[in-house]
């Protein structure tokens, strides 16, 4: 039997098992879309499964539904594969541990996925349910959410018909989700000789942190590994003569990173662990209550060549001045974050040392004024700076049809109204409503806590709920 055989609704968890049993890392999804086209097969329904690895199952309507508007189910079969640093499961080969505790699953040591292989789960319920009443279907998998959303701008819809999308994408019941932000990525790369060093090499790692995703969970004030690193070579360099050998942390572009580490060649070696003794006391202030688990620790190693000093200096200095975190809100919507940055990746390349950064923003004009002020950063300090993947933000929709229809669903099963809210993160509803013009869009999902990082959680009352929600709303739609 399966860890989750006894949840329900039973073939929402059956559906998810197997896809948990599947490693489907973004960039690493090739048998999740097999396993999808199988389904179809299995069940007779028309797919097309196409070079990127996006697959769309067609499924008719039920009877009475003859002359309905045709509904598009729309999620991401990629998962953020993130790990404990003592966890050691390859999460390329193999599948998750999963375990259930009271309301809620997760996954020993990794990510769980329930963003968004629950989404999957769903639809394959329904898809392959002889009891739903729905009009005419065409459920859209797509891969690479998580990495710039690249299966759905790969995404050929010149055979869709959907009037209505419901995206199910969102981390929040009770929410319904009708506008996002767009987003742009920013690569900045410092690249340099490196020649011989004197002094004595250290390791600084920052590490402890709670982390989250880099748009849902970017105003709680949590500390990015890559900015504090940055912060501890800067107060290193101004007790000592420092010269950086390698820098590294983060993952995930769209993930706050939890650690990362630096080494360095100092001539006072004293003088820099007291530095980062300091450091580490103000930072368990400061963080005490959004990461009470932060710590700064040094360690001897061993290296005697180091990039320059004067390029050492320029990179401390673009690590402590960049531009990370909120940088406005929302004077529209009350408490929404309307532009941001995160600087997601810091990686050493041969002679190169590489920053990579998400900007979201539900103002284009804001998310491009942003990424201009980290690439003009980056070229004053004689860095390399490219533009990589945009995309715009989702715009609300005064008239939906589909939003009202679900708000009646939501007060009919649940007795309440659901909450309309904009969402300070990427959907793929932007993507694809620019595809079909006229789209009319909702996103709503499960109770998913921790998302992107080993602590994820997916509530299983609430995964029902949502299910239910579902169901009524695609019955309603005739």
């Amino acid at each position: 039997m399966g860890v989750l055989s006894n949840l329900e609704p039973k073939e929402v968890f059956s559906y998810f098992e197997e896809i948990c049993g599947i490693p489907h890392g973004s960039g690493n999804t090739q048998a999740i879309s097999d396993y999808l086209v199988k389904f179809a097969m299995d069940h007779k329904l028309r797919y097309r499964q196409d070079e990127a690895g996006n697959v769309v199952i067609f499924k008719p309507g039920t009877a009475g539904y003859e002359n309905a508007d045709a509904v598009m189910l729309q999620g991401h079969m990629d998962m953020v594969a993130e790990q404990d640093p003592d966890c050691k499961k390859d999460m390329m080969t193999e599948g998750l541990d999963l375990f259930v505790d009271g309301d809620v699953i997760g996954a020993k040591g990794t990510t769980l996925g329930g963003d968004d292989g629950i989404a999957v789960a769903m639809g394959l319920a329904i898809l392959a349910s002889g009891e739903a009443e729905h009009p005419d279907l065409e459920c859209v998998f797509t891969v690479g959410e998580e990495t710039g959303m690249v299966g759905a701008r790969a995404l050929d819809t010149s055979d869709l018909n959907a009037k209505y999308m419901l995206n199910l994408d969102s981390e929040a019941e009770g929410i319904l989700t009708v506008s996002c932000a767009g987003a742009a990525r920013v690569v900045a790369r410092f690249s340099g000789g490196r020649e011989k060093a004197e002094g004595k090499a250290l390791r600084i790692t920052i590490g402890g942190l709670s982390g989250g995703h880099s748009g849902e969970e970017i105003h709680k004030g949590r500390a990015n590994a890559d900015i504090m690193l940055g912060r501890a070579l800067f107060e290193i360099s101004r007790k000592t003569e420092m010269r950086l050998v390698e820098a590294s942390g983060g993952t995930k572009d769209n993930a706050i990173p939890r650690e990362a580490s630096a080494v360095i060649i100092v001539s006072d070696v004293k003088a820099s662990e007291e530095a980062a003794a300091e450091l580490d006391r103000n930072l368990k202030n400061e963080y005490r209550v959004t990461d009470p688990g932060v710590y700064v620790r040094t360690e001897p190693v061993e290296a005697h060549t180091a990039f320059g000093k004067e390029l050492s200096d320029r990179i401390v200095c673009f690590m402590f001045t960049v531009p990370n975190g909120v940088q406005a809100m929302s004077a529209d919507v009350e408490g929404l974050v309307q532009t941001s940055t995160n600087l997601g990746q810091l990686y050493t390349e041969g002679d190169s040392v590489c920053f990579s950064f998400l900007t979201r923003s539900s103002v284009n004009s804001q998310r491009d004024e942003t990424v201009e002020r980290i690439q003009s950063a980056a070229l004053a300090l004689g860095a390399e700076a490219e533009i990589g993947a945009s995309y715009s933000a989702w715009e609300y929709k005064a008239d939906s049809r589909l939003r009202d229809t679900m708000i009646e669903a939501y007060k009919a099963l649940n007795g309440k109204e659901p909450k309309v809210e904009a969402l300070h993160a990427g959907l793929e509803c932007g993507i694809l409503s620019g595809k079909m013009p006229g789209l009319d869009a909702v996103s709503i999902g499960p109770d998913l806590t921790d998302i992107h990082t080993p602590r994820e959680r997916l509530h299983i009352g609430s995964t029902g709920r949502i299910y239910k929600l579902t169901l009524e709303t695609l019955k309603r739609l005739k």
